[in-house]
């Protein structure tokens, strides 16, 4: 079982909680738990009851669904302060995805009826959550249409690009601050993974990036950005 760790303040998380009032936010912070995820240890699998809305507040947490054949593919990757699991929570089914800590990762978590409670006594946080869906959506779909049109380097280029937006640069200022497997960037790019081995080989040899293990740095952000743009 995941250990507990510290419980952060509700002003910590996000300023969603801004509009509750003192006893909201009490009652939200005297309800909620942390669990603490090692990396590779499973946060939620597919099928599992949805039972509480989660907020990653450390570390970095992939969001994938099995195919056919046992093949993955990772449709949301979750940063500092992202909140997830809300889709499958609202609509009262069971998780269609499973999420997996990519490393040490610290998750807050907040029990349905916390949150129905709040939503009912709070219009803007139900707004919030409204906005939420919808934004990704709009992601989700523009995503279906660029993993199944473009060629594998505009797939490969894409993937690399959202993880530089997403997670942000090291303090060189070029290598990507976050460490996939070539099997992950292989399922966030919809491809095998010897089609994304051969890829970044080639973005290296191009001297569009270079690879050390699993750290990715990019020299030619602007190229990279073209690949991506034409497919």
């Amino acid at each position: 079982m995941p250990s507990k760790v510290e419980l952060p303040t509700i002003s910590q998380l996000s300023g969603i909680w801004d509009t509750l009032t003192l006893e909201q936010k009490e009652f939200l912070q005297n309800n909620s738990t942390v669990q603490f995820f090692k990396r590779n240890e499973m946060i939620y699998s597919e099928g599992d009851v949805a039972s509480n809305l989660l907020c990653l507040i450390k570390g970095k947490v992939k969001i994938y669904k099995d195919g056919v054949g046992g093949r993955s593919q990772i449709v949301r990757m979750i940063k500092p302060i992202d909140y997830f699991a809300y889709r499958a929570f609202f609509a009262e089914e069971p998780y269609v995805t499973a999420a997996c800590a990519v490393e040490q990762s610290a998750v807050f978590q907040i029990p349905s009826e916390v949150i129905i409670r709040l939503i009912q006594e709070n219009t803007d946080l139900a707004l919030f959550f409204i906005k939420a869906m919808a934004k990704d959506l709009g992601i989700a779909d523009t995503r279906t249409v660029n993993l199944t049109q473009k060629h594998i380097r505009g797939r490969l280029a894409e993937s690399l690009l959202f993880l530089r937006d997403n997670y942000g640069l090291e303090e060189d200022g070029a290598t990507i601050n976050i460490y996939l497997s070539r099997e992950d960037l292989a399922s966030l790019s919809n491809m095998t993974t010897s089609n994304a081995i051969r890829t970044l080989s080639n973005f290296v040899s191009e001297k569009i990036i270079s690879v050390d293990g699993r750290k990715v740095k990019i020299i030619d952000e602007e190229r990279l950005r073209k690949i991506s743009k034409i497919g």
